[in-house]
């Protein structure tokens, strides 16, 4: 029998788990899941014959390469900058490893060592980053075929909650990594538009959001999201004029947020010293520059952020319990960790509410005949539950149909990889269709 081993079996897994193990019985599989509390892996394995569960701490080298050496492949839902460690051991014991997570340099560096071990470190095969670059290259390549050259490539996606259990001023609640949430768009953004390359600082990234709309599903804010530009070489995309790949908030989001940017509750270098007394209330007055004089914190904020006082962004920001006299829930902890603990109270996901996962690209190009035309595909999913979600199923499964398709040799590829190639997006695709997640395609021409 093959093993796959899962590392971590945190809120993205409960869909690869349930994929692998419908796998396992079809294909002879054990799939041993891996986590740092023996409770979860459990609870995760449930009473599966084909399932293992074993405690984990992935600092302990020995027995982190004894695991690995025990599998065929290995699926990593660790942290990103932990990816390494699995991948170095994967090396040494010449075995496959796939990640959700950005590639990092570390792990770039490792490409000919994997090419000489003749084994695949693919990276960037969950949802943003993957099933975007997969449906991005299929369209990229069906425009090419056609003999079509490609002026403006926008991506965006979000990991958003249903309008059904939308229920907060935000309309936002936590279905991943609430830390990548509060620092998202600490490194600004940088993207081509109309030929000039933009650098937005990490306050401009939500202050220049724009406004797209889906059909059926309304406005959202979109905002620019890291170095779009270092998608060029892999997309393919010599010679675009605009190129943008950007997150998606539900509308009205990104003006709460420069708030608190504004503010420096994002902030996660500097730690705040207190006895312990210190209430939000006082940290935000504090952060604000003592020359501004208010009968209330929401009236110093609203002069510090140019707003007026009954502003809809001041609205949500309140909501949150950053202006009350309740005690910060760490008394030595940066801001940012302690804007983490009280938001993850007030977006909890809770039992009966679904989250949403929304797709958008836009693709502008000249067809073969120098017609102008734009081509739009978006994707829309729903979750099933708080735990089923549909996070969990788009990160989740295509890891989960990568892996597959690699133990059945059906991709035999090497080194270090990211899934633009068709060999890789097509099965995958293919399947993520089979299993609900399909694109809604158009086209129109534009006007001369």
């Amino acid at each position: 029998m093959k093993n796959i081993l899962l590392l971590g079996a945190g809120k993205s897994s409960a869909a690869l788990i349930r994929f692998l193990l419908n796998e396992s019985e079809k294909e002879n599989l054990i799939i041993t899941i891996a986590d740092l509390s023996a409770d979860a892996a459990l609870k995760k394995a449930g009473n599966h014959p084909n399932a293992r569960a074993i405690a984990l701490d992935i600092n302990d080298a020995v027995r982190r390469m004894k695991a690995i050496q025990t599998s065929d492949l290995v699926i990593s839902l660790l942290p990103p900058d932990l990816h390494i460690l699995a991948a170095n051991d994967c090396l040494e014991a010449g075995r496959h490893l796939i990640t959700a997570s950005y590639v990092s340099e570390s792990i770039k560096a490792l490409d000919e060592r994997a090419q000489e071990k003749n084994i695949v470190l693919m990276n960037e095969c969950g949802l943003d980053p993957g099933i975007d670059h997969m449906s991005a290259m299929k369209l990229i390549h069906q425009i090419k075929e056609e003999g079509g050259v490609i002026e403006s490539f926008r991506s965006y996606t979000g990991g958003l909650i249903a309008p059904e259990s939308n229920n907060n001023p935000w309309g936002y609640k936590f279905t991943w990594n609430p830390r990548n949430v509060i620092l998202a768009g600490k490194e600004g953004a940088v993207y081509l538009e109309n030929g000039t390359e933009k650098k937005l600082s990490y306050y401009d990234v939500f202050d220049q959001a724009e406004s797209i709309s889906i059909d059926e599903y309304g406005n959202f804010d979109a905002y620019a999201n890291r170095n779009s530009e270092s998608y060029i070489e892999p997309y393919g995309l010599h010679g675009v004029k605009t190129l943008l790949r950007g997150t998606l908030r539900n509308h009205g989001f990104c003006n709460a947020w420069k708030v608190f940017v504004k503010l420096g509750l994002t902030d996660d270098q500097e730690i705040i010293e207190s006895d312990g007394s210190l209430t939000w209330a006082q940290l935000v007055n504090r952060l604000i520059p003592s020359g501004i004089k208010a009968d209330s914190t929401i009236k110093r904020v609203a002069f510090y952020c140019g707003l007026h006082e009954k502003d809809e962004s001041l609205k949500r920001v309140q909501w949150t319990g950053v202006f009350d006299e309740n005690v910060l829930p760490f008394p030595k902890a940066t801001a940012a960790r302690n804007l983490q603990q009280l938001l993850e109270r007030k977006w909890k996901l809770e039992e009966g509410d679904k989250d949403m996962i929304v797709m958008h690209h836009e693709i502008i190009f000249k067809d073969k005949n120098g017609q102008q035309t734009k081509r739009l595909s978006s994707l829309v999913v729903k979750g099933e539950d708080s735990n089923l979600t549909a996070m969990a199923k788009t990160v989740g499964l295509p890891l989960g149909i990568t892996a597959m398709l690699i133990l059945k040799k059906e991709i035999n590829l090497k080194g270090v990889l990211i899934p633009v190639m068709p060999e890789v997006y097509n099965p995958v695709l293919t399947e993520l269709g089979n299993q609900g997640i399909i694109f809604r395609e158009e086209e129109s021409l534009l006007p001369v």
